[in-house]
């Protein structure tokens, strides 16, 4: 008879050690590998050889001009292609990017359900003709489940936050490539100027040196001179430094290596960098009317908005006793079996959840106000870029309307001093104010395209020649 059993029994101690190694084997199955991934020791921006063969999709643009425009860095880039550069290769949208992962990954694991429990216990008794006793456990944690829906909207709205804000940076790295593009190209045909104000300084300074050396001139008139000529070489040397920091700026937007001279395109007529036109008071105000359901930013606080809303109901539902219910099998050591259940209750006598309510609720709170706050902020900053744009616009317009009289001067000067009838004084002096009116009238344009290009950024899609349709982009991206 002991034998009988003995047989019996092999066969199914043989098929649970079988098992054990399958069940082992399928929750490995299911589980995310270690794999090291070590920094890189040098760096990595953009090469100008890397920068030939760089591809955008322009599909993936954040703007609809963007999507639209081609990009082919093979003859130099043009202003739309340095914003697409920005926002492909841009080192912090690459961070932004990487939170967006962060925060649909948080989303992914707050709408997962949670794992029960099983808990096993075995009891070894030291007296002859008794039983081992075990007890086996299966629980699952209900309050998990009933917090689950609120901290998954939650998630969800933090996603939305997330990928809004990724929209908003967007948008501001498309307006600063923008403005260092008009602020490169004013760069590139103001210094020409300056340094002919440069020369003709020397030039009289020289002369004038040389006749002070003759006895012909006075000191006060060669310090004079002097002065002029160190105001001008200042001048000229601040626009050479001013360059290099444009240089510097623009490479580290674009993700580009420092030695990299990005060669940009003269603006085509009538394209976007040109001088823009005056903006009417209707379509201002037309575009301030839907600011909050345009920007990206103001959405996005909206979103996270949202997401402390299920945050703070989630802690107004952990108030109620947490609960976790579950079934036991159990074996007694004089060979008793048992079914059952347990359920694990926390008495809310104490502690009740009340400071994270609290905590959540003034979070709450902080995110209202910082949303108001941006919104004024807005307004505001709009409403002095008009007032500013007026000033500026009149400015330049009286700017403009002089200089045609000191450019006839500067050809009258030029022709009488090359038929030696009017000093050099006078010649460079009507030479220079005429250099000086072409950089005011330079200096004011580049100002009003950088203000357009601002302006755009803080309305988005409302105004002309830029992000015509952006609404549809950002509606996207709200859901």
């Amino acid at each position: 008879m002991p034998v009988f059993h003995a047989a019996v029994a092999a066969p199914a101690a043989i098929r649970r050690r079988a098992l054990v190694p399958m069940v082992c084997a399928l929750l490995l199955a299911g589980c995310t590998w270690y794999h090291r991934e070590p920094l890189a020791p040098q760096d990595t921006s953009t090469s100008a050889r890397s920068l030939e063969r760089v591809r955008i999709d322009a599909s993936t643009m954040p703007l609809p001009e963007l999507a639209a425009h081609r990009f082919d860095p093979s003859d130099g880039l043009d202003i739309d292609e340095v914003a697409m550069l920005g926002v492909a290769n841009n080192p912090e949208l690459k961070l932004a990017r990487d939170d967006l992962g962060i925060a649909r990954a948080q989303a992914y694991s707050a709408g997962l359900l949670p794992d029960p429990q099983l808990s096993v216990s075995s009891d070894y008794p030291g007296a002859i003709g008794t039983t081992r006793a075990f007890n086996y456990g299966l629980s699952i944690d209900v309050m998990a489940i009933v917090l689950r829906s609120a901290n998954r909207q939650s998630a969800d709205a933090t996603v939305a936050k997330t990928d809004l804000g990724l929209l908003w940076q967007e948008w501001q790295i498309v307006a600063q490539a923008r403005q260092l593009f008009i602020k490169t190209r004013f760069q590139q045909d103001t210094l020409p100027l300056l340094q002919r104000q440069r020369d003709l300084a020397r030039t009289r300074y020289e002369r004038m040196a040389e006749a002070r050396r003759d006895g012909n001139l006075t000191d006060d008139t060669l310090t004079a001179a002097l002065t002029s000529y160190s105001d001008a070489r200042k001048q000229y040397t601040d626009a050479e430094r001013a360059a290099e920091q444009t240089h510097h700026d623009l490479n580290a937007l674009l993700g580009l290596s420092p030695e990299v001279e990005v060669q940009l395109q003269a603006p085509a007529q009538g394209g976007s960098s040109d001088e823009p036109g005056d903006l009417s008071d209707a379509t201002l105000d037309a575009a301030l009317s839907h600011l909050a359901q345009r920007r990206p930013d103001l959405i996005a606080l909206q979103a996270g908005y949202e997401a402390q809303e299920q945050k703070y109901r989630a802690a107004i539902l952990s108030q109620f006793p947490s609960l976790s219910v579950g079934f036991v099998r159990a074996r007694d050591t004089s060979n008793i079996y048992t079914s059952g259940f347990q359920v694990n209750l926390s008495l809310p006598i104490f502690n009740r959840n009340q400071g994270n309510v609290a905590i959540e609720k003034a979070t709450r709170q902080r995110l209202r106000d910082e949303y108001q706050s941006r919104l004024n902020q807005a307004y505001a900053d709009v409403a002095h870029l008009r007032a500013d744009n007026t000033i500026l616009t009149r400015q330049l317009h009286q700017t403009e309307a002089a200089l045609p009289d000191v450019d006839v001067a500067a050809q009258h000067a030029a022709a009488a001093y090359a038929e030696h009838n009017l000093t050099l004084g006078a010649y460079t002096d009507a030479q220079s104010a005429s250099l000086t009116k072409r950089i005011d009238v330079a200096t004011l344009r580049e100002s009003l395209a950088e203000q357009r290009v601002g302006l755009q950024a803080l309305l988005g899609s409302a105004i002309p020649d830029a992000f015509s349709s952006a609404q549809t982009y950002t509606d996207t991206h709200a859901k």
